[in-house]
This record gives C-alpha cells, sequence and structure tokens, in this order.
C-alpha cells in the first residue's frame, strides 16, 4: 500500500477539496420552517394538509482516511423550532451512531471519531430526531439520512488472476495477439481519476507489447524462433490516474511460451553409415539403424524413411520405429558375398507433416548413404539345377545301365570337390548306385515297371574332406520307369455267357474286353480271334469291333441242352507290340431254357443255378431276422414262466396264511363278537361232491349234522367226523391237481352242538381237554403238523 500522503501539495489539495465541499453543502442547505414549532406529537394535525419539515438537514460527506487528532466535522441537523435556548435535544441512531459519529445534543453538529475506509464502507444510514430536552418527546417526526464516504486515491491497481501464462506459435506475424491481462482498482471509479487503469510493458518491450486501455498483449516482432528461445518473460505494469503523476501502480509476470511449427527439415548427423552383415543372415535380419534428427517437437518431428536407389530397393527394407523415430533397416533379399560385397543404399527422411506456410523455407527431406559390407561364410553345395529333374530308364535296362547325372557347385571362392551320395530311407532295397565324384546314378537291380512305375531318390552333396557345421544339401530326383511290351493282354474278367436253346444265327451272345499291364505311349490296340483248336468250330463265331471289344455271335440255329448244355470257345488275343504278345481264353457259354419271351428260366449248369440263388447279403438279412424271432420267443416264454412261478410262490403263501388263520380262533360258536359266523353259514351251501373214483357218493358236512342223531344229552359220537375226515384225505390223495397242502376249509368246521368243543390248539392242550387227538397221527405225512397242533406232549417235555 503506498502512503496516504506524499508531501505537503498532496494536503494541500486534500485540505481545498474538503473546503470547497463543505461551502457546496452550505449552498445546497434547504431551510423550511414548520408552523407548528413547539407542538408535541399529539398537537400534530391528523388532517391531509401538507406538514412543513421543520429539519433543516442534507446529505453529509466525510473524507475517507482522516488521520487527524480531532474528530472531524461531518455536518449539523436543526430544527426551525429550535430558538437557540437549549431546550431542544438532538439525538441520532442507525450505523455508527454514537461510536463512529457523535452528535453535540444542543448544537445538532455531527463528527466523525474514527478514520473510515470507503473499500470497507461506502455510506451510512443514520435517523435524527428532535426532543424535548425536558419531557424527551418528539417535536418533529423522525428523519433518515446518510453520510456518504468521500473517496481518496488509496488503493493501487492488482493483477488478480496473475501471474499469467500465455502462448503464441512461431514465426508470428507482428501485431498476433497473445493475450489480455486484466487489473482492479478498489478506488471509486464514479469519483475522479482514482480508477482509471492503463497499461505498460516494463520488461519484454522488444518482443511484445501491450495494449494502454485493454491490456491486450501482442508480439512486437515476427521472427520469434522457438528453437532459438521457446518462453520469454513480461513484467507489465497498471497504473491509476490514468497514468498522471501521483498515481499508483501494480504489476505482473507473464510467462509467454513459443508453440512450435514445422518450420525445420529432417537432418542426418551423418552423411555415411557403415555396417556389416554375413552373406548367411537371414531375410528379415536388421542390418542396423539411423536416424534423422529434426528440431521441432511433437508431431512435426514424425517423419517417413525411403531407399531412393533402386538396387538397395531390390535387397534391402527400411521402416520407421514409431517409438524412436529410427530407420531400421532390414535385408529383402539374400545376400551373395561371391556376388556383391559391397551395397552403397541410399536412405531418405521426409517430413510427414509439412506445413504448406513454411514450404519456402527449403526442402523437408533430407538424405544419406548406407554402406553395407557383406562378409564370407562357408556355404553348402548348390545344385544345378536346384529344383531336381526328371530321369527315364527303361525297364529291361541292363544292371549297371546309366539313368542320368546329378550336378552340385561350391558356391565359395575357395570351390571345394562336392561328394555325392544316396538317402538310403528313400532307397531302401538299394536300386540305384551313385558315383560320389561324378554324381553318375545307375541301376543296382532289375526294373519292373509293372511293380513300380516310379521311384523318387533323394541325393545329398558335401563338400570333400570337410566336416560341414551347416545343413547337408539335397535334392529329390523321380525316376520314371519307361514301359516296354512284356505282359501279354489278357481277358478282363472269366466271361461266362448264356444262350436260349431257340437261338437264332447271328444272334450277339456277349461282348468281351481286355486288359494289359503294359503301359505303351502310342496306346493300346487289340486283336481278336478263335484259337487254333477252335478253327472248325460250327456253332459261334468271334466279330472284332476294332475297340478293343470283340462280340460273340451264334453261327446256327437251336440248341439241346440235353445233348450239350455247356460250350467252351477258347479265344486268341495279341497286342500291338513290339514284340507283339498273345494270350487264350476261355468263354463258357451255357444252354439254358427260355419262355416265349426269352427270358431264361432254367439251365443245367451249376454256376448258372447258383447265380440264380440268394446272394450272401441276402442269406445273411434272413439268418439275422430268423434269430431275432428266436429270442423274442425265447424271451416270452422266459416272462411266462416267471408269472407262473410268481403266482406259485403267492399261491403257496395264501396257504400257508389260512393254516395260520385256523389256529387263530374265536370264542366258539356262542361268541359272535369275536367270530364272524358268516364264515361258517357260508358252509352250508356246499354242493355235493362226487368222485367216481374214491368210491360211494360224498355229502356236504350240514347234511350229516342234520341228519345226527345226538340222543338226550350224551357224549357226542365223533365217528361221522372221522369217516367224512378219511374221505377227504382219501380224496385229497387221489387227487393230483390240488397243491399238497392242507385246506382250511375242509377241516375247519366243528358242526352245530358240537360236543368237541373247539379244536384250537389253546383249548386242546389244556390239561382239562377230555378230547383224544391221537389218532391224527395215523393220517400220513399230510396231517403230521395238524396232528403236532393236538397231540398229548411227552412226558420228557412236559418235565423239561
Amino acid at each position: 500500500m503506498a502512503p496516504h500522503w506524499r508531501g505537503g501539495a498532496q494536503v494541500l489539495a486534500v485540505t481545498l477539496g474538503i473546503l470547497q465541499c463543505c461551502g457546496w453543502l452550505s449552498a445546497q442547505t434547504v431551510r423550511t420552517s414548520v408552523g407548528m414549532m413547539g407542538r408535541g406529537p399529539e398537537q400534530w394535525p391528523m388532517s391531509h394538509e401538507r406538514v412543513k419539515r421543520g429539519w433543516v438537514w442534507n446529505q453529509f460527506f466525510v473524507v475517507e482516511e482522516y488521520t487527524g487528532t480531532e474528530p472531524l466535522y461531518v455536518g449539523k441537523i436543526h430544527s426551525d423550532s429550535d430558538e437557540g435556548d437549549g431546550s431542544i435535544k438532538y439525538t441520532i441512531s442507525g450505523e455508527g451512531a454514537g461510536t463512529v459519529f457523535i452528535i453535540d445534543e444542543v448544537t445538532g453538529d455531527i463528527h466523525a471519531t474514527e478514520r473510515l475506509d470507503r473499500e470497507e464502507k461506502t455510506f451510512y444510514t443514520l435517523r435524527a430526531q428532535a426532543l424535548d430536552r425536558q419531557t424527551d418527546a418528539p417535536l418533529e417526526p423522525e428523519s433518515e439520512f446518510v453520510i456518504k464516504v468521500q473517496d481518496i486515491n488509496d488503493s493501487e491497481p492488482k493483477f488478480l488472476e496473475g501471474p499469467y501464462i500465455g502462448s503464441v506459435a512461431e514465426l508470428s506475424p507482428i501485431g498476433t495477439s497473445v493475450m489480455k491481462v486484466m487489473a482492479s482498482d478498489a478506488d471509486d471509479p464514479t469519483y475522479g481519476s482514482s480508477a482509471r487503469i492503463v497499461y505498460s510493458v516494463l520488461e519484454g518491450e522488444r518482443f511484445f507489447t501491450v495494449d494502454r486501455q485493454t491490456g491486450v498483449i501482442r508480439t512486437a516482432v515476427a521472427d520469434l524462433d522457438r528453437e532459438t528461445q521457446d518462453r520469454y518473460e513480461l513484467v507489465v505494469k497498471a497504473t491509476d490516474m490514468a497514468g498522471q503523476m501521483g498515481g499508483l501502480s501494480g504489476s505482473t509476470t507473464v510467462t509467454i511460451v513459443i508453440t512450435d511449427v514445422n518450420d525445420n527439415p529432417p537432418r542426418f548427423p551423418q552423411k555415411m553409415y557403415q555396417f556389416s552383415v554375413s552373406e548367411g543372415a537371414a531375410v528379415g535380419t536388421s542390418i542396423g539403424r539411423v536416424i534423422a534428427t529434426d528440431a521441432d517437437m511433437g508431431e512435426n518431428t514424425d517423419m517417413s524413411y525411403l531407399i531412393k536407389d533402386e538396387e538397395g530397393g531390390e535387397l534391402f527394407r527400411v521402416s520407421t520405429d514409431g517409438d524412436t523415430q529410427e530407420a531400421i533397416i532390414t535385408i529383402k533379399k539374400p545376400l551373395d558375398f561371391e556376388n556383391k560385397r559391397t551395397h552403397n543404399v541410399v536412405v531418405e527422411a521426409v517430413n510427414k507433416h509439412v506445413d504448406p506456410r513454411f514450404v519456402d523455407l527449403g526442402s523437408f527431406r533430407d538424405q544419406t548413404i548406407v554402406r553395407v559390407s557383406v562378409s564370407d561364410v562357408d556355404e553348402p553345395p548348390i545344385f544345378i539345377p536346384s529344383t531336381g529333374t526328371i530321369m527315364e530308364v527303361q525297364e529291361d535296362a541292363r544292371l549297371g545301365a546309366l539313368v542320368g547325372i546329378v550336378t552340385a557347385k561350391d558356391p565359395d571362392v575357395d570351390n571345394v570337390p562336392i561328394r555325392f551320395s544316396i538317402d538310403q530311407s528313400t532307397d531302401q532295397e538299394q536300386i540305384f548306385n551313385i558315383d560320389p565324384v561324378t554324381g553318375a546314378i545307375t541301376l543296382g537291380k532289375i526294373l519292373d515297371r509293372e511293380t513300380a512305375g516310379w521311384h523318387n531318390i533323394t541325393v545329398t552333396a558335401v563338400e570333400a574332406g570337410t566336416n560341414p557345421v551347416y545343413c547337408t544339401p539335397s535334392i529329390a530326383n523321380d525316376i520314371r520307369i519307361l514301359d516296354v511290351n512284356d505282359n501279354p493282354p489278357e481277358l478282363a474278367t472269366p466271361y461266362e455267357a448264356s444262350i436260349c436253346e431257340d437261338a437264332k444265327p447271328g444272334q450277339l451272345i456277349h461282348t468281351i474286353s481286355v486288359v494289359d499291364r503294359d503301359e505303351p505311349q502310342s496306346g493300346h490296340r487289340f486283336y481278336f480271334t478263335l484259337a487254333p483248336e477252335a478253327s472248325n468250330n460250327r456253332h459261334f463265331t468271334l466279330w472284332d469291333i476294332k475297340d478293343n471289344t470283340a462280340g460273340i455271335r451264334t453261327q446256327r440255329s437251336g440248341f439241346n441242352r440235353q445233348e450239350q448244355n455247356v460250350y467252351l470257345l477258347p479265344i486268341l488275343v495279341v497286342d500291338s507290340g513290339p514284340p507283339a504278345l498273345s494270350s487264350t481264353g476261355t468263354l463258357t457259354i451255357h444252354v439254358c431254357g427260355c419262355d416265349t419271351d426269352g427270358a431264361i428260366q432254367s439251365c443245367n449248369a451249376t454256376a448258372y443255378v447258383m447265380s440264380a440263388a440268394l446272394s450272401p447279403g441276402a442269406l445273411i438279412a434272413l439268418l439275422v431276422c430268423i434269430l431275432i424271432l428266436i429270442v423274442l420267443v425265447l424271451l416270452i416264454l422266459t416272462l411266462k414262466r416267471h408269472r407262473k412261478g410268481q403266482r406259485m410262490s403267492e399261491d403257496e403263501e395264501d396257504m400257508r396264511d389260512n393254516v395260520i388263520k385256523y389256529n387263530d380262533e374265536g370264542g366258539g360258536e356262542q361268541d359272535t363278537q369275536a367270530y364272524d359266523m358268516s364264515a361258517l353259514r357260508s358252509l352250508y351251501d356246499f354242493p355235493e361232491v362226487k368222485n367216481s373214483d374214491s368210491g360211494p357218493e360224498l355229502h356236504p358236512v350240514p347234511q350229516w349234522i342234520q341228519n345226527r342223531v345226538v340222543g338226550d344229552g350224551g357224549p357226542a359220537d365223533f365217528t361221522v367226523f372221522k369217516g367224512y375226515i378219511r374221505k377227504k384225505v382219501e380224496q385229497a390223495d387221489a387227487d393230483l391237481s390240488v397243491p399238497p397242502y392242507d385246506s382250511f376249509q375242509t377241516y375247519a368246521f366243528e358242526g352245530s352242538s358240537s360236543p368237541a368243543l373247539s379244536l384250537s390248539s389253546i383249548h386242546t392242550l389244556s390239561t382239562t381237554s377230555e378230547q383224544d387227538f391221537s389218532y391224527l397221527s395215523d393220517w400220513g405225512p399230510r396231517f403230521r403238523q395238524l396232528a403236532g397242533y393236538y397231540a398229548p406232549a411227552q412226558p420228557e417235555e412236559e418235565g423239561s
């Protein structure tokens, strides 16, 4: 903060301003008289008449930053009703009343007791009131007035957003706008020139200027070069009072960054680079890297590389490393030391993004020479030709006959002799031999084209007297065996034909063809004729169709299979050679009986009958069907047997259950609650049982009981039951259809009013029972279990 007062001239100027302000306030004072002076509020008229104000006041001004020792006089309030006798008391209230501002109660003078700052508060609003000193009754309505703080130039301009950073492209023309700076002044812009700011450059004015009014910074030169200096530091000053003497100022720092444009071409640091590579290096091997430098930055340094000369472009390839912007030179084709030992490759670097504004600065490309030296290595022999050859030899060639010659050479300068050999894995039968020096391939075994028409052997070549570390070279050679006529022609199949007994003369019976294992280059030509032993044949004739097939025709009419049912016709076949070879084949002709339409019905020949039989496929299908039917029948029988056994087991289980239920007896005939009598009553409905085999007619038990005479209460006669049971036993033993088990329904009936009481084992085993059932033991094994229930206990059992 600059000092508030600068010298006596400034003090004098401020004093004159205060006096001028006070005089202006005195001139603007308005005095009004009130007709109701001295009246209290209750005496104020309540009508709508206009009441004249009794106040004398106006807006007050006070100069800020007052540093005097005495309170600063601000102004005076006065009422027309005040006669100067001290009867009226003046008071103020509101902002700062009593602290910042005080009032003389008698005179109405207002003073400021503190130093005011307009930048903190520009005005104060207060309320004034005139009161009766005796009664404190208001003599005038309360009035509001404003005390405005008068501004002085006590605040310097400030750059609130600094420090500033801007940018401008290099080589921009003069006057190019860079950025704008702005300062602010806390003084009152509406009063005087305290807040009127102008700008200027303190440092860096050689390269940049600033607009005095707007603060826009512009370039002052046209040759700003980022590669020379990439940033500038400016000091910009802002001065108030419109730059007049006595004004306050502030400054800020502005950093201006110079951005890059593509105004520099790529440049190789060297005009020649040298690399060395072995002639055995594989295609794609990197030879080396070169790089062109560019003074620019960012994408303006992106470049691509090209090979300009035709020879270098044929053998080498160049690519760009996207990360390092280096040129990578690789091998495009195999190199040959013996052919050329040094290669000069012209590599050119070109900018990818060329700015058309700077094309006139020169070519944005550069070239260098890359010299590649090829070093020699011991190379394996190479075959001539490198793809191998097809050799031919007659199949009847003698042992040791020449098949062909393979040639190889040493590509190195030394030209070492070559030694040849055959890979035994490709000639396991050792049919061929090779001269290790000359490479001549000869026959080691007799050939047969019909067994193998082609042979493929692999020949290897190595340098003589060395142990090569490289892979031994080899070449595949195809050897074709040329055909000679050493196989006679033969009938294609053992031909058989059939004719009807009523065949007509000249009827075509069959057509035959021939096969020959030989393959003459000019193609096959076969001749057909009947064998000499069939020259006197009067039944059939042979017709040469001239397309290497022949037809057999009948020569007479009428054949009798009773006289002869089979004819054997020998046929002689001759090829075209050379030399001509022949063979004899037989055509079997069967005489058959035919219907009126000529369809064969039957032949006496066994072969014909067999031909009419079912084919092997049909026989197999028929056998499979029969086997499936047998399996289904066996499965059905097994299921029926299983179900029958299951039913028998269920019946046996039921019969055993019936015996067990027999032992579970109720309380006798009189106990109708514990035993269902309907089961006993149903016995009266039994039909008569007859058995012609067992003897006399048997009747149901109820009839015997009805005919039984009990007497007068004497002991019951059980002979009837014994006889009945015996008859039943005999009947059951004689009947083979019933199961061999006791029948509960047969022996469960006791008879009505039976003196034997119950047959239950519960009562039978009691010591009080008078019944003797020992006779049950005589009934045989079927009643052994029943006898065990009723038989008397043995003495040893009782004792135990």
